[in-house]
């Protein structure tokens, strides 16, 4: 089995930096996937992918793309079910994982949310991106990546 590539939902994602050092310490390919304005890199261990301009374009790349023991990193929920369904493993940018056992209620949590929100129940605020969260996603994405690389590596 080849060495898992790291795909990034790139758009918004506030850990770039942070994945491409993580990328480059464990001679990962790493492939930023958005709509647009992301810098190209001269590293080709480095790949940019702009999308159309879509609701979804760059999730439907990243899963048709990604396979088995790839490392997905995004905070959208719906993308992160459908990776895990390719057998993918997935992080959000705060370094929490998503896996089999934990996406069927981060899907009904946001679903409870949306209704909320919708319902003017609830402002929709998100928690802001601390140092703290910085910090646990380093330390998860340098974990899950040798972790994939040593299943690769059976």
């Amino acid at each position: 089995m080849p060495d898992p590539t790291i795909f990034v939902d790139a758009d918004a994602c506030p850990v770039k930096a942070e994945a491409l050092k993580v990328a480059e310490r464990l001679g990962l390919v790493i492939t930023l996937v958005s709509n647009g304005g992301i810098r190209p890199s001269r590293d080709p261990m480095v790949k940019i992918v702009v999308v159309s301009a879509g609701a979804d374009a760059a999730d439907d790349w990243i899963v048709e793309q990604a396979a088995a023991n790839d490392i997905v990193l995004t905070a959208d929920i719906p993308l992160a079910s459908r990776a895990i369904d390719k057998g993918c493993h997935v992080l959000g940018f705060t370094g929490k994982p998503f896996t089999p056992d934990s996406i069927g209620m981060a899907l009904a949590m946001r679903e409870l949310n949306q209704h909320l929100r919708e319902t003017g129940e609830s402002k929709g605020y998100n928690a802001g991106f601390t140092p703290a969260d910085r910090s646990a996603f380093l330390s998860a994405l340098d974990t899950l990546g040798r972790k994939a690389k040593s299943q690769a590596g059976k």
